[in-house]
């Protein structure tokens, strides 16, 4: 496929070597370009996209920039081991068996890659609005407010803010500015509050400071943002919480059985 070269006759407004990269992005997260393969040669790009030398290495720069790629000047280009990776939510809402960490450095582990989570913060706060409404928490009220980040093979992988009732929360370890062992399904349970139902809600969002930070993201690429509500018996919802990854190395996998 060829790429116009000048702005004026495409609706889309970006800059060239965005669009190469942006073409590039989507065959790398779809597979097209699979792990450790070879990008094609700069010669190949540019007769493909009738764009110059110089545009070409913008575009390859940007997706080394993504964690997308890895190459130097004069090599070859090749497509990162790790280009993208799959969450799957239903494997992390169970509480975690006697003496076995969170679910979600279990499973990490068992994909092969080591994961780890960081306490930012435990504070009390007063909730976003969705967060609010989610809970059932009158306006001007607060509740107890987790705050971590989670890292993948070093590399910062996810924010997470996680909401609870404060009638729940106080004077439990959910208010103590620790870990909890085999993580809050494991201590809810334990709390009379087991984990009947989570329900999502993923929109793709353009970044914040605090997350374009803390995720040292390189670009303003959206990020996948997930409202998700834990509900307990009687359809009580217990927990909130607010999960943002980069959009362009991750993806969300939900798995469904007919009714």
């Amino acid at each position: 496929m060829t790429v116009p070269t000048d702005n004026t006759d495409s609706p889309d407004r970006r800059s060239l070597h965005e669009r190469i990269a942006a073409d590039l992005r989507d065959e790398i997260m779809s597979g097209d370009l699979a792990p450790g393969a070879s990008l094609p040669s700069t010669a190949q790009l540019k007769e493909r996209f009738d764009a110059s030398n110089a545009t070409i290495q913008k575009a390859l720069q940007v997706l080394k920039d993504e964690r997308l790629v890895i190459g130097r000047a004069g090599a070859s280009v090749t497509v990162r081991e790790h280009r993208q990776r799959t969450m799957r939510p239903a494997s992390y809402m169970a509480p975690a068996e006697p003496g076995e960490p969170y679910r979600w450095l279990a499973e990490a582990a068992k994909r092969g890659f080591r994961a780890q989570s960081t306490l930012l913060d435990v504070s009390e706060v007063r909730p976003p609005a969705d967060v609010a409404a989610a809970l059932n928490i009158a306006a001007g009220d607060t509740t107890l407010l987790r705050h971590q980040l989670l890292s993948t093979d070093g590399e910062p992988a996810e924010l997470v803010r996680s909401y609870y009732p404060m009638h729940i929360a106080r004077g439990t370890a959910i208010a103590e500015k620790r870990k909890i062992k085999g993580g809050t399904p494991t201590l809810l349970t334990e709390l009379g509050f087991p984990p009947r139902l989570s329900v999502d809600r993923v929109s793709a969002r353009v970044p914040t400071q605090d997350q374009y930070q803390a995720l040292s993201l390189p670009s303003d690429l959206p990020v996948l943002r997930t409202l998700r509500v834990v509900y307990s018996d009687g359809n009580r919802p217990i927990e909130a919480t607010v999960m943002v990854k980069a959009g362009h190395l991750y993806e969300v996998q939900y798995e469904f059985t007919p009714e």
